[in-house]
């Protein structure tokens, strides 16, 4: 577990670490009726500036509610090191073969078997308005200890460190 970030520089720094080697993270949009939609998307590399990059799929579900109401909220899970991650934001959707190019990797085929070239390819792109981050001390034995230890004593567990960050 980290220590308590002393600057939002540093917790931004966090964000980006946690985030760094996910690579498989879940997209929350909003689909027209109103109901929150997640589902698994490949991260792509790119070093985290507050940014996100997917290749989407221009007549995807996703696309098409990103296009009526652009907030999303992009969530990570990294239980090497019991660490969460929340990142909201403001998605749109657009190509740009170059940046496709920068962000292409081969186990994308599996995806999109003509590559950059698949037709109706796109790039989402997240811009995060804040993120909030959480890490818990230990194993996970130790943590249900410590769930088993507040469920006998009445006292809440200690649920480890919690930030948020602005963007």
């Amino acid at each position: 577990m980290s220590q308590e970030p002393t600057s939002a520089e540093e917790a931004r720094g966090r964000v980006t670490e946690l985030i760094r080697d996910a690579r498989i993270c879940l997209l929350t949009t909003t689909a027209v009726d109103g109901r929150l939609v997640s589902r698994p998307m490949g991260l792509q590399a790119a070093e985290f500036d507050g940014v996100l990059w997917f290749f989407a799929y221009a007549d995807s579900a996703k696309v098409r509610q990103i296009r009526v109401n652009p907030q999303v909220n992009v969530g990570f899970s990294d239980q090497r090191h019991h660490a969460w991650v929340a990142v909201a934001g403001t998605a749109q959707e657009g190509w740009d073969r170059d940046r496709a190019e920068e962000l292409w990797n081969p186990l994308l085929r599996t995806w999109f078997p003509d590559g950059l070239d698949a037709p109706g390819i796109t790039l989402i792109k997240v811009r995060a308005s804040s993120a909030e981050y959480w890490e818990s001390p230990g194993s996970t034995v130790v943590n249900l200890l410590g769930f088993a230890k507040a469920a006998a004593t009445g006292r809440s567990p200690k649920a480890g460190e919690n930030h948020e960050v602005s963007y």
